[in-house]
């Protein structure tokens, strides 16, 4: 995971060098994980965009919402590839301070974005103590 801080007039393609460039933990190459995928929305598609991804090492899967509704429909019980980001996008949007930006410096507001992200993993680990009170959960 990867978080960058541009203005709202911004194309999310335009910045994908910098965002893939950007990933704090690298994945190292094991025999079960041959290869890296990386899904994206239509915008993603250019000719400059692609060459990027493939320069980073990563397999796009690059479809827009009428293919994602046709395979929807042939294959309901699955979930499309978008949904891991759209939930995360989801996720954020609780945090209300971060909805819109107030911040003045970028700093500030990628260190919150930052501690949201650690508050949103942290949350997603089951824990078996009582953080309240110390003791174990029963039941």
């Amino acid at each position: 995971m990867s978080i960058i801080v541009t203005a709202a007039n911004v194309n999310d393609a335009k910045r994908i060098d910098e965002v893939l460039s950007a990933i704090v933990v690298k994945r190292e190459p094991t025999p079960t994980r041959r290869s890296k995928h990386l899904c994206a929305d239509a915008g993603y598609r250019s000719a400059q965009a692609l060459r990027i991804i493939d320069a980073h090492g990563y397999i796009p899967h690059v479809v827009d919402r009428r293919q994602e509704a046709a395979t929807k429909r042939r294959q309901p019980w699955k979930k499309a590839h978008r949904w891991v980001v759209e939930v995360c996008h989801s996720w954020f949007n609780r945090f209300r301070k971060l909805l819109v930006r107030y911040e003045k410096l970028e700093r500030s507001f990628l260190a919150l974005n930052h501690l949201a992200a650690t508050i949103i993993a942290f949350r997603k680990v089951p824990l078996v103590v009582n953080i309240i009170y110390g003791s174990l959960l029963s039941g």
